[in-house]
């Protein structure tokens, strides 16, 4: 892998091709500054706002697209990192989530959009690697560097907005965690160059003092810490996460409250996946597969009421599926006189294309709560996430019926 040889300073990572923010109906212009611009899911999320531009796809897909109330799609603009320095168009045809019509219709577009080198640590992502890295040593001198490409997105596609969406590969959860209890240790944490301070933390912290708003769509700490919840609320900064609810759990949270309000005992549920994109080569190493079935397998218990002693979750990279994931759930269940029951769930979907369109969502939510005067973590936002971010540590809600209407709800100003 090499560097581009265009790509020669920071400030010049920003593609000078890009097209100058269009203001959505109320004269605001947003921007998305993308951590894993380059992946699967952001170079989806780019190119289908570009067809929704061209008028070549339709809102499926997209839960609240008759929200018009919100900021449209189209008039996102997008930057952001990426390990890889290949332009979005490259970035597509490697990753095979987009059909080659539609490729070939938004290619011209997503060739102007070139990754900013970006703030890594292999040692919390062992199976990601790249050359368009920042070479700075301290964690302070990383977090300027990350508000520096910050306000020259800001200022050069002129935004009123600009959100930070954390899409990176998933990160290893460090063994203490303890700096992140407070928002004085994790500043003493950044001075002494703690080792434990992982880069998805550090783009939540250069995000949140740069005022803009800040989702985790990854299972990586960072949000759910009091530590940055408080530091958003000093800022006055909206703070969404954790970790995106696209397929496999978004069935779990939709079938547990039904099988409860039934009072069919659930006595074991196995659930496995096989992924053969980047993400599940990511989730090859043990540490950050331990990070991503942490969240997934935490709802369950809650949503019934009771422990599920036989809940299993696995994660098996199998590199022909590609993005075409496959989720498969047993479920063994008891019923009234003891009758033993099962059920069985095949989901054969695809996994960007399931993910973009939430974190699409998930943009305008967080700037509808930043233009409300909103900060901190927005727990109607648990919708979207496999563990939705409380305030003060709460137990979250995990049912989809219930994360629905608390959404809608808050939508509605009730």
């Amino acid at each position: 892998m090499t560097v581009d040889p265009n790509i020669t300073d920071p400030a010049e990572s920003t593609s000078a091709a890009q097209e100058t923010s269009a203001p959505d109906a109320t004269g605001h212009r947003v921007g998305v500054a993308v951590v894993g611009l380059g992946g699967a899911v952001a170079s989806t999320m780019v190119a289908g706002v570009e067809l929704l531009r061209l008028g070549a796809v339709g809102s499926a897909g997209l839960p609240f697209a008759d929200r018009t109330e919100l900021t449209p799609y189209e008039s996102l603009r997008f930057g952001g990192w990426d390990l890889d320095p290949a332009d979005l168009a490259k970035a597509a045809q490697v990753h095979q989530v987009l059909e080659p019509a539609q490729l070939d219709l938004v290619a011209g577009h997503l060739e102007t959009l070139t990754p900013w080198p970006a703030v890594a640590d292999p040692r919390w992502c062992r199976n990601a690697g790249g050359a368009n890295v920042v070479e700075i040593s301290s964690l302070r001198e990383r977090i300027a560097r990350i508000r520096d490409d910050l306000q020259r997105f800001r200022t050069e596609q002129e935004l009123d907005t600009v959100v930070v969406l954390n899409l990176a590969s998933t990160e290893a959860v460090p063994p203490d965690t303890t700096f992140l209890a407070d928002a004085a240790a994790l500043e003493r944490a950044i001075d002494a160059d703690d080792p434990a301070v992982t880069p998805g933390v550090l783009y939540a912290y250069a995000a949140i003092s740069e005022t803009c708003p800040y989702v985790n769509f990854t299972p990586g700490a960072g949000a759910e810490s009091p530590a940055l919840q408080h530091l958003a609320e000093q800022h006055g900064v909206p703070i969404a996460g954790r970790d995106g609810k696209t397929g496999q759990t978004m069935l779990k949270t939709v079938l547990a409250p039904a099988l409860r309000s039934r009072g069919l005992h659930v006595d074991g549920w196995y659930s496995t996946n096989l992924l053969g994109n980047r993400d599940g080569e990511i989730l090859n190493d043990p540490d950050s597969m331990a990070s991503k079935v942490n969240t997934k397998g935490s709802v369950l218990d809650s949503m019934l009421g009771y422990a599920v002693d036989d809940h299993i979750v696995r994660i098996d990279y199998y590199r022909p599926r590609g993005d075409a994931k496959e989720s498969w759930d047993n479920i063994d269940l008891t019923g009234f006189l003891g009758g033993r029951m099962q059920l069985k769930l095949d989901f054969l979907c695809r996994d960007s294309v399931l993910a973009a369109p939430l974190v699409l969502e998930l943009v305008r939510m967080v700037v509808e709560a930043h233009r409300r005067g909103e900060s901190g973590a927005q727990e109607q936002l648990g919708y979207f996430f496999k563990s939705p971010v409380t305030r003060d540590s709460r137990p979250p809600e995990h049912g989809f019926a219930r994360q629905e209407q608390t959404l809608n709800d808050w939508l509605d100003g009730r």
